[in-house]
């Protein structure tokens, strides 16, 4: 090919774009005290996992979203609200872009179930929209404009394993060996994650914190990075923890019986992810994930199994 040729080929940019972004799995969650600006620090362990938010962008004169995929999303804004279209919007103004963006988000990570789906939608926004305008932003200065939208959109963002600290967007890169095999059960009531923090803070007041102790600054438990690092999923079940679990389990009681059915079954533990109710289930290898699946879907209760850590937001070829 003629190389002038090449280069005006290389200059045009697509009209559409296509990324995903991963949901999220907090495989250790430390709460701490309410502040009083009305946050908390936390510590938490990041696995990113392979059940993945698609992301299309086309051009536009102005902002849309639409939503499609296995995951209902009708109750779900479709306004300037709605974090992906915040996202493409922060983007717009940071890079001085004058036109807009019409998206169509493909779900399946659930809503409202503590593995970051928004989160998720917006780190695939800000990839997606970046090559569609045809900016060149390094990650870092992406990374920036995602801390902006929330929490856990930076390591929506980056993927693999990570801690985060602060209000969970300050990152490190934690190393992590070989593939963690999961089966997460879906529940179809959503928990707001202000409203189980606020509940936390209750059940803290309420036992004076004899049972949940919380610290200021919590840190992320040393085994926990030993067993990333090892790729050992025995060690890592035997350190799975989440300080908001039993706040979630006192909003919504069934999922104590998901949990004890999830490890009856072969699991080698269970948690609520994040703030909840999606519970996820860490096992042995695929046939235990397998044999998992199909008990927890015999008991009525939507499962998926899934692998992890996964790379964070990228094009989609």
């Amino acid at each position: 090919m003629d190389p002038r040729r090449a280069a005006r080929v290389e200059d045009v940019q697509p009209s559409v774009v296509r990324a995903k972004a991963p949901g999220k799995i907090n495989v250790y969650l430390g709460v701490g005290s309410l502040q009083d600006d009305g946050y908390h620090e936390i510590a938490t362990a990041y696995h990113a996992v392979s059940l993945l938010e698609i992301v299309e962008a086309r051009e536009a004169d102005d902002f849309s979203v639409e939503f499609t995929g296995p995951v209902d999303s009708s109750g779900l804004s479709t306004g300037a609200d709605n974090l992906a279209v915040r996202a493409a919007m922060l983007l717009a103004r940071h890079a001085k872009v004058t036109n807009g963006v019409a998206l169509s988000i493909e779900k399946h990570v659930p809503i409202a179930g503590g593995m970051g789906g928004g989160s998720a939608d917006a780190a695939a926004t800000l990839v997606a929209c970046a090559e569609l305008w045809g900016l060149r932003l390094g990650r870092d200065e992406l990374h920036r404009l995602a801390a902006r939208l929330g929490a856990d959109v930076p390591f929506a963002l980056q993927g693999g394993t990570a801690v985060g600290t602060g209000r969970g967007d300050e990152l490190s890169p934690a190393l992590a060996q070989g593939q963690l095999h999961w089966v997460l059960a879906f529940s179809d009531d959503g928990l707001a994650t202000p409203e189980v923090y606020a509940e936390l803070d209750e059940h803290r007041m309420r036992h004076r914190a004899d049972i949940m102790p919380a610290v200021r600054r919590p840190e992320v438990d040393a085994r926990v990075l030993q067993a990333l690092r090892l790729g050992d999923a025995h060690m890592l079940a035997e350190v799975l923890s989440n300080d908001l679990q039993p706040a979630a389990l006192h909003l919504a009681p069934r999922l104590a019986g998901t949990l004890e059915l999830g490890e009856r079954n072969g699991a080698l533990a269970g948690l609520v992810s994040g703030s909840g109710p999606t519970c996820a289930f860490l096992c042995a290898d695929l046939d235990s994930a397998l044999e998992l699946q199909i008990a927890l879907s015999a008991a009525r209760i939507p499962a998926t199994k899934v692998t992890g850590p996964v790379p964070g937001a990228r094009l989609i070829d």
